[in-house]
């Protein structure tokens, strides 16, 4: 076989470099095209729901009438669920990826955990919704309530946070843990001192991450029987409630009904009236700033762990 003379090197370079510009061209098209119809969306969401963005709208309850309609049970029902979501499946989540990543002997029984819980990440909402449906709501009789909701969207995001968990511990270099133990820290002492606080930036982007999807999640909260109309608030702890002045108690709004913000545009989006079209683009626009706030607040806080922590 003859050596390429220089000529032909050169085509061949020239050759390479053309496809890389070639690619590089539709990869910028794609993205462009991609980035539009995200702006076009938005743009027209906005738009349309731009003259309901009032202090009214945050503050009325849903009612018959599009004009006087406003997301204050929605987006105070949201809150609460995510409340609950968060109280519920963070520390779970973290303790089982801890525990997986650090403690866990490497045997079958532990391949066959982990391999659930990455097939559980993948498991359609829906189905959880069903799982909820027949234990929360009937087996342990917590009915259509904000702690049915959380628990449920706690199911729904738990493979994510002990995924990101195990990933971010896993990430930190062993020498660490080596270290650590080498000046007679426990296992535990390593953990909580160091493979915590150095694999927290990880961990917190993966929480709010589950967070962020789970607070756009309709189908299992339709499952569990969430309210489409309602016109009230869940009861503030220790003030009155009812005509007989009783006094609520701490945790007496976890069994409230509730409605959160995905179900009130769901309601609006299957009226016949135009003008509900023009609440749910409105209520559309203001989930989609808590989602992207959540985005951001992972995003800071990452970046704020990250800048203090010293290798």
């Amino acid at each position: 076989m003859q050596p390429l003379t220089t000529e032909q090197v050169r085509a061949l370079i020239a050759k390479g470099k053309l496809k890389d510009t070639l690619f590089q061209a539709l990869g910028i098209i794609f993205l462009a095209i991609g980035v539009a119809v995200i702006v076009l969306l938005v743009g027209d969401m906005i738009i349309r729901g731009s003259e309901r963005l009032t202090l009214d709208f945050f503050m009325n309850f849903a009612s018959r009438r599009a004009s006087q309609a406003g997301i204050l049970s929605a987006w105070v029902g949201s809150l609460l669920v995510m409340l609950v979501t968060a109280l519920a499946a963070v520390p779970l989540g973290v303790a089982a990826g801890l525990y997986l990543e650090e403690y866990a002997k490497r045997n079958w029984v532990t391949e066959i955990i982990e391999i659930n819980i990455t097939n559980l990440a993948a498991v359609p909402s829906i189905v959880y919704g069903l799982l909820s449906l027949g234990i929360f709501v009937y087996a342990f009789g917590f009915g259509q309530s904000i702690l049915t909701a959380g628990l449920t969207l706690a199911l729904l995001i738990l493979p994510i946070v002990i995924v990101s968990t195990r990933e971010a511990i896993r990430s930190i270099p062993a020498m660490i843990r080596e270290g650590s133990m080498a000046v007679g820290a426990t296992r535990w002492q390593t953990c909580r001192y160091h493979i915590i606080p150095y694999a927290m930036p990880g961990i917190l982007t993966g929480v709010i991450i589950g967070l962020a999807r789970a607070i756009g999640e309709t189908a299992p909260i339709i499952t569990i029987g969430a309210l489409t109309f309602i016109a009230f608030l869940p009861p503030v702890p220790f003030t009155a409630t009812g005509a007989e002045g009783a006094t609520a108690g701490l945790f007496d709004w976890l069994m409230s009904p509730f409605t959160v913000m995905p179900i009130q545009i769901f309601n609006w989006t299957s009226r016949p009236d135009p003008a509900f079209e023009v609440n749910a683009a409105a209520a559309g626009f203001v989930l989609m700033v808590m989602v992207l706030s959540m985005n951001g607040l992972a995003i800071w806080l990452r970046y704020r762990l990250r800048k203090n922590i010293k290798w």
